[in-house]
């Protein structure tokens, strides 16, 4: 029997004095990922970055595994069990792969950092033979494998994704969506913000749609793929494949 991982509860946060989500709530059970979306503007990256304590929560709550983390800082989520990819600026160029991932054990150190790395290069079998090669000399897909394989080398319970497959061919698209599956399978909670909501709903187990900084929709991916609302309004209409 599957349980809560993470609870969002009615939060309000943004920068400064001005909120940018309102009243938000979201969940994520163990073993699932979940998929926000919605339009540009909508508050799904500060959702995130809200969770990772890196703006001003100011009202709700986020409870994580039973504990409230609402004012826990950055720095003791890693240790707690979160890991989060950015959209951006989420490898180190001039190090090689391998290092990118040894930075991922500075915060939080995985019990067996060989037999962790192991499951990450079987996760991500493309990065076997590249890594002495420089992250900044790798495709936008395998750079996006190695940000994902740095979060997952602290063995967390939870991982927060912000537009993983932004900027990627649509060849390396489907391959980071089949990845994710993956690392879920492996025994890793995802929360994800997608730009390509039609791709992301179909791997998702749970979803929300975020309007004004407000929960608008929510529901199963499936649930939301054959929603006459959604499909017209965010996902381009036309019928459900």
């Amino acid at each position: 029997m599957s349980y809560k991982i993470l609870d969002v509860q009615n939060l309000t946060a943004g920068y400064g004095k001005l909120p940018i989500i309102e009243d938000m709530h979201a969940k994520v059970d163990d073993g699932q990922i979940v998929v926000i979306v919605g339009p540009n503007g909508a508050g799904k990256s500060t959702l995130l970055k809200s969770i990772f304590g890196l703006n001003k929560r100011m009202s709700g709550d986020i409870v994580f595994e039973s504990r409230s983390i609402f004012d826990a800082k950055t720095s003791e989520l890693v240790p707690m069990g979160i890991s989060a990819v950015p959209q951006s600026h989420n490898v180190f160029p001039t190090l090689t792969v391998e290092e990118n991932l040894d930075v991922g054990t500075f915060a939080a150190p995985p019990k067996d950092k060989a037999a962790t790395k192991a499951k990450i290069l079987t996760l991500f079998p493309d990065l076997k033979d590249k890594l002495r090669q420089q992250a900044g000399e790798l495709s936008g897909g395998q750079r996006q494998m190695v940000a994902v394989g740095r979060a997952l080398m602290s063995d967390p319970h939870l991982i927060l994704l912000d537009e993983p497959t932004a900027g990627l061919s649509p060849a390396y698209l489907e391959v980071i969506f089949d990845l994710l599956l993956q690392v879920r399978d492996s025994g890793v909670s995802i929360l994800m913000v997608e730009q390509n909501a039609k791709q992301a709903l179909r791997i998702a187990d749970y979803a929300y749609v975020l309007v004004n900084g407000k929960n608008a929709y929510e529901g199963t991916g499936a649930e939301l793929l054959k929603n006459d609302e959604v499909r017209k309004s965010f996902l381009g209409g036309g019928a459900p494949k």
